[in-house]
């Protein structure tokens, strides 16, 4: 992830998408963030210069991705090695949480939901995002330690059951328009030799994605939701 997270399509848009959602429930003044589930920083990295009003705090599990995370983003933000199902934070602390691919890799996801919902303050919203299709499971999965990925009703579901109110729920895929690539190469052809998808395309493919997900862009921003695609995206308040 620290190798490619910077430059790779998928994250770009990604972090894209999150911002947008940041950005229309927050503005682009004072907030409090919690990245829960940080990775190696790339979320923080990207977004930290582009909004300077907005004050991150991450938390990872894994303490090589918090050594990494705490190297890529600098001192002045607070990496915290500590688990997403039990957040180290007093209630109602932040004005958003993160949850960006991290739920589908815990046993309990719905205790990550509960504390997401715990320390953020009233009114204060959750941005999710999370591989779709149960039906799509491949190598990839077993590779990036998944435990599952998820219809649409099932993560409306698990927001409402950790407290979200329905009213100002949205939730979309993304990455639709490559959705029929990625199944022909995670369903009939071999694995790849590192196992997982993420990793450095060719310009080619590079090229390719990118232009992909700026259509999907255009629609998300003009016209509305997407009806499928390899991810769901959520956001939520409490």
């Amino acid at each position: 992830m620290a190798a490619v997270e910077d430059g790779m399509w998928f994250y770009r848009a990604l972090h894209g998408h999150i911002r947008r959602e940041l950005t229309a429930g927050l503005g682009r003044g004072p907030a409090s963030i919690l990245d829960a589930g940080c990775g190696t920083g790339g979320l923080i990295r990207r977004l930290g210069p582009a909004e300077p009003a907005w004050r991150w705090t991450g938390v990872e599990l894994e303490p090589l991705a918090c050594a990494l995370a705490r190297e890529r983003v600098g001192a002045d933000t607070q990496i915290h090695e500590a688990s997403v199902t039990a957040l180290p934070f007093a209630d109602a602390t932040f004005d958003a949480v993160v949850l960006s691919d991290v739920i589908y890799h815990l046993d309990d996801d719905m205790a990550a939901l509960r504390e997401a919902h715990r320390v953020l303050r009233p009114g204060g919203i959750l941005v999710v995002n999370a591989p779709a299709h149960p039906w799509l499971w491949s190598y990839h999965d077993v590779a990036t330690h998944a435990r599952r990925r998820y219809g649409r009703g099932e993560l409306k579901g698990k927001l409402l059951a950790a407290g979200f109110g329905a009213g100002a729920m949205r939730l979309t895929h993304w990455n639709t328009l490559l959705l029929p690539l990625v199944a022909v190469r995670r369903k009939l052809l071999p694995a790849p030799a590192g196992g997982s998808d993420v990793a450095a395309y060719s310009p080619l493919l590079e090229w390719l994605g990118r232009a992909a997900m700026a259509l999907e862009r255009v629609w998300l921003n003009y016209v509305g939701r997407l009806p499928f695609g390899v991810s769901l995206f959520a956001t939520a308040k409490k």
